[in-house]
């Protein structure tokens, strides 16, 4: 996947390979990130990624060990798969990022093969929610860690919510064709990352996202900046959600009218946990690229306070960025 071949010389590997401005960039870095394989990397193929990660920013000369810049990269994309960027901590197996396909595929998978029983509903809302709070906690910001009365509340929350809406759209769907029946699931894991996502963050919508410039100083917080961060990144969650939670109710709605399952019907959960699996591989990083990670904003669209505090800083400023989180 790596193009230049050679041994390493400048690298910033502390910036992604592929260039950021454009979607194809961005995907092709989001299918490594999010590259499910990463998942079975042995602890002997990990520390050999931390070791070759950590001392090449120590300085040390890797092509006397025959590492190429291809193999650095590789290590670099490995070591982040495994790694908290912050504490340099190995991360809890299911909340990697690499991860998120295998767990997404079995838990969507049930979602939409049991989403007639009440029991059943309630049981799968929490087991996804409660998934959704490990990978956010996982993933934390090593600098300014979620409070546990912030996970404590986005988890009840959006368990909550995603129990509510399901139970209640299962209601209203027994008036409709099967097909609404089995598009409940959606509407629940939209209405959930409605509500997850902006508690979750709700310190940035109190006190803002942080902004920088090109080069990467610190010149202030906006709360303006945090509300579109927050919306991109629930769009962005909802849509990579989406292809899976309706293409498998189609098929099912299909199969079910020809009644082509009806000597296995053991078969479908299978069935769909296969094509969430296959949605989800693809879905996952194209709709983590749709919008990019690090966003830049004009001086013009933030909040007159902060334009003051920032042009403070410099006079010539006209744009500053912010990371919008995933």
């Amino acid at each position: 996947m790596f193009e230049r071949i050679g041994a390493p010389k400048e690298i910033d590997i502390d910036k992604p390979y592929w260039d950021q401005s454009t979607y194809r960039g961005r995907a092709l870095h989001f299918l490594t990130v999010t590259n499910p394989l990463n998942v079975f990397a042995t602890s002997q193929q990990l520390e050999h990624a931390r070791d070759v990660v950590t001392k090449y920013r120590q300085g040390e000369v890797l092509e006397k060990q025959g590492v190429t810049e291809n193999e650095l990269w590789r290590c670099k994309y490995l070591y982040d798969s495994a790694y908290h960027p912050d504490t340099g901590e190995k991360m809890l197996l299911i909340g990697r990022m690499s991860a998120q396909v295998p767990m997404n595929m079995m838990i969507t998978g049930c979602m939409m093969t049991f989403y007639k029983s009440t029991p059943a509903v309630i049981f799968w809302q929490w087991v996804n929610q409660s998934f959704n709070a490990i990978v956010n906690y996982t993933n934390r910001s090593g600098s300014s860690p979620i409070p546990t009365e912030t996970l404590a509340r986005s988890y009840i929350g959006a368990t909550g919510g995603a129990v509510i809406t399901a139970l209640t759209l299962n209601r209203l769907a027994q008036r409709g064709p099967p097909l609404a029946g089995r598009l409940v699931p959606l509407a629940a894991v939209a209405a959930a990352n409605c509500v997850n996502i902006p508690l979750m963050r709700v310190t940035e919508l109190q006190n803002g996202i942080e902004l920088q410039t090109e080069d990467g100083t610190k010149v202030g917080h906006s709360k303006r900046a945090a509300k579109q961060a927050i919306a991109t990144v629930t769009l962005s969650r909802i849509l990579m959600a989406s292809p899976s939670m309706i293409l498998a109710p189609i098929v099912m709605n299909y199969l079910d009218r020809r009644q082509l399952l009806r000597n296995a019907k053991w078969a479908a959960g299978p069935i769909q946990v296969l094509i969430c699996g296959v949605c989800l591989t693809f879905a996952t990083p194209l709709c983590c690229a749709l919008f990019a990670q690090r966003v830049p904003i004009s001086i013009n669209q933030l909040e007159p306070d902060i334009r003051e505090k920032v042009r403070l800083h410099d006079t010539n400023l006209e744009t500053v960025y912010y990371n919008k989180g995933l």
